[in-house]
This record gives C-alpha cells, structure tokens and sequence, in this order.
C-alpha cells in the first residue's frame, strides 16, 4: 500500500461547502539554492512557433508547470523532449545550460509558470555565448 507524503487535508468543522482538491503535479529533491536568493515566479507565454529564449543560464534552480500547449525542452546533458499543458518541468541552475524552451505548436500559443530561485540583483537568466556553446558541445545530447 503506497502512502502520499504530499496528501493535504484539514479537517473543517465550520465548512459550508465541499472542500479543496490537491493534487501534486510534481515533486523533486530540493537542489541548491543560491544564498542569498529570492524566489520570482514568472508567467511565460510563447507565440506559435516562437523558438524561445536562446541557450542560457539561471543563477539558480528553476520550477515550472505548462498552461497550455506544449514546451520543447532541453538541459545540457538531456535529450530534447516535449513538456505538455498539465506537466511540470524543472532545471538546476547554475553551471547547467538551457538550450530549448520553445513553442512545440505553430498554430497555438503556449504558456507556462515558472519559479525561480535567483541570485538577487543579477537578470534571471544569462545568455550563452557561441563560443562557450561550442566548447561545451560534448556535452549535449545527441540531436533528433
């Protein structure tokens, strides 16, 4: 018999309705978080066929959960794969590469929340340069 850790459930005597769902979508081990650091939650919405934002970093981990449509993904190290409205995505921050968080639709939009620890007072993510893209080549995934 499988226990859920995550169930919530507060028993309300004085409720006049039904009471809340809870539903856990994801859950991963807490990864470093910078310190100092600051949480900053961030609505995404990517326009059909946009490619996204290019190959960077965040200072630190990042959590987020798909709206609507469908994400490509892709972390340094990590096939490509596809991240659908309802399914969550998480990333380590730090030293890894972002390389993909584009649209998968070109007739839909696709929108996602996403959570960052960052460090503060640094921009929430930094681009790539071409030249370390190319040194660090061995390390992405095979491409489809």
């Amino acid at each position: 018999m499988s226990v859920d850790h995550h169930a919530h459930h507060i028993d309300d005597p004085g409720a006049t309705g039904p009471p809340p769902q809870f539903t856990v979508v994801g859950s991963v081990p807490t990864p470093p978080v910078p310190d100092p650091s600051e949480a900053m939650t961030v609505l995404v919405t990517l326009p059909p066929g946009s490619t996204g934002t290019p190959p960077h970093r965040h200072s630190g981990p990042a959590f987020g959960y798909v709206l609507e449509g469908e994400m490509i993904f892709e972390l340094e190290g990590e096939p490509e794969r596809v991240v659908r409205a309802g399914e969550t995505f998480w990333e380590p921050g730090g030293d890894v590469i972002h390389y993909q968080d584009g649209n998968n639709l070109a007739d839909a939009r696709t929108r996602f929340v996403v959570t960052m620890f960052c460090v503060p007072g640094r921009p929430m993510l930094v681009p790539v340069s071409p030249e370390e893209l190319e040194e660090r080549r061995p390390r992405r995934a095979p491409r489809p």
